[in-house]
């Protein structure tokens, strides 16, 4: 009958990589910085790499002003403005000569990725919606400070043409792909399924999934062994907000296609996982994403009592790329601020 006991010796090796793994997380992050960002704010509070600090400080709370913004919004309106990890992130290496996709890499999650990549040394591609140039140029900025290859791909993801021409453009101008982040995506409330038109709901299925599947169907044969795809969910896959029925859907397919892709390209040494967001202060909630009354109360009723900053979530992405991950794949994380699945 098999023991529970674990030996000395092995407890010594299970201990070491718990140590190794809470280092990679932690470790090579964030720092504290009172300088100012590319955009010239200065964010309140900073993360520490070696401090401890309680985190349920660490950034604003709501309530928030009330503020309303045209989809798809921009970072650079909100007030307060999110932190993207434009003053604290520091790189130590970790993706150092590779290559990346990030959709949706102007603002939001995937602007604080971005940031994230390029610090730890890759080349960094983004696509974003026309509307969103004054972030996405931020972003190229910030890119390119850091010493790496920054490119800048306006367009529409729910155009199949559009999506197979980016990632060939992407792929040939960084001489090469090995990291795809499915990022950008569409957050409309409706208080009820009675009020969801069909053209929203295309619109939505349209950008969170059908543009997810033609980009990822477009990279695959460009991304050797090796490489990662991250796909964003989100907590609405196992915790759905009444209001984000169409979203929630979407975020929960999500979840199962990086799942099932997981088992398809392990054959070809390619790595799948994705990252489920709970509450974080991006563009999505003030341009349509929230009802004025939940933007003002924004991520209140979670355990933390305030909603996540992109710069808290881009070590999770950035984890998920490197090559230390090998035997990570199928995998969907969360961060939540205390509530939620997985």
């Amino acid at each position: 009958m098999p023991s529970d006991e674990v030996s000395p010796g092995r407890r010594k090796v299970i201990q070491g990589a718990a140590a190794g793994l809470a280092a990679a997380f932690a470790g090579n992050t964030l720092a504290d910085s009172g300088s100012p960002d590319a955009s010239g704010s200065t964010p309140s509070t900073r993360v520490s790499g070696s401090a401890v600090r309680d985190p349920r400080s660490l950034f604003p709370h709501p309530p928030f002003p009330e503020q309303q913004q045209p989809w798809p919004g921009l970072a650079g309106r909100m007030t307060p403005r999110p932190d993207h990890g434009e003053s604290s992130y520091r790189g130590s290496g970790l993706l150092a000569g590779r290559k990346a996709l990030i959709t949706g890499g102007d603002s939001g999650i995937g602007r604080a990725v971005a940031i994230a990549f390029a610090r730890e040394g890759a080349d960094v591609s983004i696509v974003y919606l026309p509307a969103e140039e004054p972030d996405a140029q931020e972003v190229v900025q910030l890119i390119r400070s850091a010493g790496r290859t920054a490119f800048a791909l306006p367009g529409d993801i729910r155009d199949e043409t559009f999506c197979k021409q980016m990632v060939d453009r992407a792929a040939n101008g960084m001489g090469g792909l090995d990291v795809l982040v499915n990022n950008a995506g569409r957050q409309h409330s409706h208080d009820s399924i009675l009020d969801i038109s069909t053209e929203d709901f295309d619109w939505t299925l349209r950008t969170n999934l059908y543009g997810m599947f033609w980009i990822t169907k477009a990279a695959i044969p460009h991304m050797p062994a090796g490489a990662a795809i991250v796909n964003t969910s989100s907590v609405n896959a196992y915790d759905p907000s009444i209001n984000l029925l169409d979203y929630a859907m979407t975020k929960a397919a999500i979840a199962n296609f990086t799942k099932s892709l997981a088992k398809q390209l392990v054959a070809r040494g390619i790595r799948v996982n994705a990252v489920a967001p709970g509450p974080f202060w991006t563009p999505l909630q003030v341009s349509g994403g929230q009802t004025m009354k939940n933007v003002v109360q924004f991520g209140a009723q979670t355990p933390m009592g305030r909603p996540g900053q992109p710069a808290e979530i881009a070590p999770i992405y950035v984890q998920l790329a490197a090559a230390r991950s090998s035997y990570i794949t199928g995998q969907v994380y969360g961060a939540s601020g205390g509530e939620g699945q997985p």
